[in-house]
């Protein structure tokens, strides 16, 4: 993986869940196929809202976590 791959980023659409709509940026090439981002909506208020792409590629909620359990 070249070095400008590892740091471009693209930005996709979050479906469903606290975040649902919100367009955030993502790793372009990562081996951790998912995100977590911080979120005051969810189950936890303080914690991170869990989104991976489908086998579409669609961004879809996965579920919320506690700040401590990522």
């Amino acid at each position: 993986m070249a070095d400008d791959d590892a740091e471009r980023t693209v930005e996709v659409e979050l479906h469903g869940g606290p975040l649902d709509g919100w367009r955030v940026p993502v790793a372009a090439v990562d081996d951790d196929p998912w995100t977590a981002i911080v979120s005051d909506y969810g189950r936890y208020p303080g914690g991170r809202s869990l989104y991976a792409p489908d086998e579409s590629g669609r961004w879809v909620w996965v579920r919320d976590l506690r700040w401590e359990e990522l």
